[in-house]
């Protein structure tokens, strides 16, 4: 119920695609745009409006030159704060309009990180589009918050999909907002 602090780290090794290419390296992703912003609206809790996530979400779109229709999967940032939840279920909905998207957190299975939970749920991210593959919400119950169109939660189980496109969230203490894009490489 609630919060969960867990314990762990991922690294994710980015690299010139070209230089990966040559060393025979396998390259799982591309890491295609971000987005940031500081809303600063609170030290503890986010925008009422999920303003600042959603403008992280649209600017990582801009930087990768996509339409909020391309999204496949979104890792949710999803701490298990009723407040932080629903504010993230509507960011996205402003974010996403017109898509239709799957969405899950990993915290529900591995507690929240703290410093190291965006790294971590971005190395989710990118394995769940390289293995078509999408995560579940661990332990969720209910919410009471409404979906947006388009917005598929995934819950319990793992769900085979044909994810090409992500987003992984990481939201912060004092309104730091970051939003990476990640996508399949076109080459094979």
């Amino acid at each position: 119920n609630g919060f969960v602090m867990g314990e762990g780290a991922a690294i994710l090794v980015l690299e010139d695609l070209e230089h990966a290419e040559q060393r025979g390296a396998p390259i799982l992703a591309e890491l295609r745009g971000y987005g940031l912003s500081g809303d600063g609206y609170h030290i503890t809790s986010p925008d009422p409006q999920g303003r600042g996530a959603a403008q992280a979400m649209k600017q990582c779109l801009r930087s990768a030159g996509m339409k909020e229709t391309d999204v496949d999967y979104v890792n949710a940032h999803a701490t298990s704060t009723p407040i932080g939840d629903e504010i993230e279920v509507a960011a996205i909905g402003r974010a996403l309009t017109g898509g239709s998207y799957y969405v899950s957190s990993t915290k529900g299975a591995t507690g929240h990180l703290l410093g190291a939970a965006g790294s971590v749920e971005a190395a989710f991210t990118v394995m769940a589009i390289h293995t078509n593959t999408l995560p579940p919400t661990r332990n969720f119950h209910a919410t009471e918050s409404d979906t947006p169109p388009g917005f598929h939660h995934i819950v319990d189980s793992l769900e085979s999909k044909d994810a090409t496109v992500a987003i992984s969230n990481s939201f912060g203490f004092g309104g730091t907002n970051v939003s990476l894009l990640f996508s399949r490489p076109d080459r094979t």
